[in-house]
């Protein structure tokens, strides 16, 4: 599977796709405000990433917000799959491996994994 879940109006995610050629090499792009998250899609993301909790963003505003905060899997699988900010972006699926998130070493690893 060659698959990346981003927001088009991200820069940072735009970014990636581009520096990492992600379209040119086939990757199905799923803009995640446009086109929910399915329980079965978190399922094979949790699956690949061994946790829910991996999957969440706390830098998300609507995080702030929450009281009181998730504790669980449970809790974490409810509200990325009830507010897609709560997703960390982008979340790249490359075979059997997933990279979650925006920072250096992560994309550095997907950009070596996908070339």
């Amino acid at each position: 599977m060659k698959k990346i879940y981003y927001l088009s109006g991200c820069s940072t995610c735009s970014r990636i796709i581009k520096e990492l050629e992600l379209e040119e090499k086939g990757f199905e792009l799923q803009n995640i405000k446009n086109e929910k998250i399915t329980p079965q899609q978190l399922e094979e993301m949790q699956s690949l990433s061994g946790s829910y909790e991996s999957l969440f963003s706390r830098v998300a505003l609507k995080y702030k917000t929450l009281d009181p905060k998730p504790s669980s899997e449970k809790e974490y699988k409810k509200l990325i799959l009830e507010e897609y900010t709560f997703l960390k972006r982008p979340v790249i699926i490359y075979k059997t491996q997933i990279f979650v998130g925006n920072s250096k070493s992560n994309i550095e690893a997907a950009k070596k994994a996908v070339q």
